[in-house]
């Protein structure tokens, strides 16, 4: 069984530079199979769910190299066939393939999709734009059918701005004849990025960034070249190591507008954060002082970053107040900071969580129950004096690129065994 094993309480300085989106890149790869011809991807981060996603190409027929961060997937031999359970429970985000096998076959049957336990994250959203798109849904267990004798386009409402969803749809409306509204559409970068890589193909997609989108739709998409974003959750998580035990620590490669909502909150506490084009310099604060933080939809500050976050406030002095408003599971590393030494009282019949420093943490066996308590857990163990050693490590090995050797680079002293 590996661990990650962290000696902690170390100065960190030097770069660490950012990688490709995850949540983009986790949609781009399935959008690629709308083109008719071949697409490239620049930026692809090395992480465990881009080869989950890459395997249900290669069930799919379809022919792809990769050249460290460079993807080129050819559609030409493309089957649209029966996606597996052992495939789609690999990760959340194998439900793009429902909107765009559904968008350029009328036709996709596939398992329904696994990822981290942070909450039900039921998928009705995506459902009922695809029914208001023409299509018919058909549930067998866990297996999902759907199809349509024509996709059209429709007004859909989201009741929750939800990216998933609005991703999903977008692609699904893609190759639908007419126009397509998608209204209180979710406004993340990351959905930039896709309809940013639709339209390099074809597409004619307006309003993305904005709480409508519209898609008129079309019959052919030719070949298309996209750059996946740097990646803000990475980016924040770091920023977050650094506001903690940095000096001077650098991260290279954000894009400062994706994190508005975290710096400003780090600033709050006391942080001294310099930007300068493309990069942060990050120097740890002698006397954190404490907030309160509420997770929202994009601009707002994001719930992949609340759990890392909540470790900082561990060392705040007095009392912090954390409330999640995304999911309501959000909450599996609260016991495992407790347990290193934290003061922390969660309720999670309203997911808040009232966070008391500062506290000692102590190095101890905690386990990572997905992959953003997974970061919550790794910072801990920067922080905490001893050794910490982290269980189910592939939660945080299907998000972050290379973290063992980016924290080495920077003075840490981790590394993953087998134990």
């Amino acid at each position: 069984m590996k661990k990650i094993v962290i000696d902690g309480n170390k100065e960190l300085t030097g770069t660490i530079n950012i990688c490709g989106a995850k949540n983009s890149a986790v949609a781009l790869i399935p959008a690629a199979i709308l083109c008719d011809e071949e697409v490239k991807i620049y930026n692809v981060p090395n992480i465990s769910d881009r080869d989950a996603l890459l395997n249900i190409l290669e069930h799919l027929n379809c022919k792809t190299e990769l050249i460290d961060d460079y993807l080129r997937i050819n559609l030409e031999g493309l089957e649209n066939k029966l996606i597996p359970e052992d495939l789609s429970n690999k990760l959340r985000a194998s439900y793009y393939f429902m909107g765009a096998l559904l968008s350029k076959y009328k036709f996709v049957e596939m398992y329904f999709p696994g990822g981290c336990n942070i909450g039900a994250r039921p998928i009705n959203l995506h459902l009922k734009g695809f029914e208001m798109l023409g299509a018919k849904v058909t549930i067998d267990g866990n297996k999902y059918t759907i199809s349509a004798d024509e996709l059209k386009g429709a007004r859909i409402y989201l009741d929750i701005a939800s990216v998933g969803a609005t991703v999903n749809l977008m692609l699904a409306a893609v190759k639908a004849k007419g126009i397509t509204i998608i209204s209180n559409a979710a406004r993340e970068p990351e959905i930039t990025n896709v309809a940013t890589f639709l339209n390099n193909m074809g597409a004619k997609i307006t309003g993305v960034g904005t709480s409508e989108i519209k898609i008129e739709g079309v019959e052919y998409l030719h070949k298309a070249i996209i750059d996946v974003i740097p990646d803000r959750i990475e980016a924040g998580t770091y920023a977050i190591i650094g506001a903690a035990l940095g000096r001077d620590l650098v991260i290279n490669n954000v894009i400062e507008e994706h994190l508005e909502a975290l710096l400003s909150k780090l600033k709050d506490m006391g942080v001294s954060i310099k930007s300068e084009k493309g990069k942060l310099i990050i120097n740890k604060a002698k006397n954190l002082k404490p907030i309160n933080i509420k997770t929202l939809v994009f601009p707002g500050f994001p719930t992949d970053l609340g759990q890392p976050i909540t470790t900082l406030l561990t060392q705040a002095q007095g009392m912090s107040l954390f409330e999640e408003t995304i999911y309501e599971n959000r909450f599996g590393h609260i016991k495992y900071l407790n347990k290193m030494g934290a003061n922390i009282n969660a309720n999670t019949a309203s997911s808040t969580a009232i966070v008391m420093g500062p506290t000692k943490l102590k190095g101890c066996d905690v386990v990572a129950t997905d992959l953003r308590a997974g970061a919550a857990m790794v910072i801990a163990g920067l922080i905490a004096e001893g050794t910490t050693r982290i269980d189910e490590i592939k939660h945080i090995l299907r998000g972050y690129e290379n973290i063992i050797e980016k924290l080495q680079s920077v003075g840490a002293n981790i590394r993953i065994e087998e134990i």
